[in-house]
């Protein structure tokens, strides 16, 4: 089993939306939260949104807050990324990340690479103009 599948990915114009998937399973099937990032050829691995598995509770970035926004189906291990407003600069190769240490901090700690311990392979977002 591999811990974590993205899925949903594809190209649309400026302005539109797409909602990407990621399940988990195995080690990632409790985690205690899911992150999702975003890596643009050239450019670092980029936060965009966690969600904490148990509670629900998620964090999203001032920058990306109201057109990103992360949710959770626990009977179906599921946790979607719904992206609206789509603009070209969102372009990127999409991540979902699982974190299975017990968290100390607040959900808006969580949002660097290190924070999490299982990756999946990612899925290509391509917005045009």
């Amino acid at each position: 089993q591999v811990p974590l599948v993205e899925s949903g990915g594809g190209s649309v114009q400026a302005g539109g939306s797409l909602r990407l998937s990621c399940r988990t399973s195995g080690p990632t099937s409790s985690p205690y939260h899911v992150g999702w990032f975003r890596q643009a050829p050239g450019k670092e691995r980029e936060f965009v949104a966690n969600i904490h598995w148990s509670s629900g509770g998620t964090y999203v970035p001032r920058s990306k807050k109201g057109r990103f926004a992360v949710s959770r189906r626990i009977a179906q291990n599921m946790v979607y990324l719904q992206m609206n407003n789509l603009r070209p600069e969102d372009t990127a190769v999409y991540y979902c990340a699982a974190r299975t240490s017990f968290p100390f901090w607040s959900d808006d700690h969580y949002t660097k690479i290190d924070d999490f311990d299982y990756w999946g392979r990612g899925t290509q977002v391509t917005v045009s103009s």
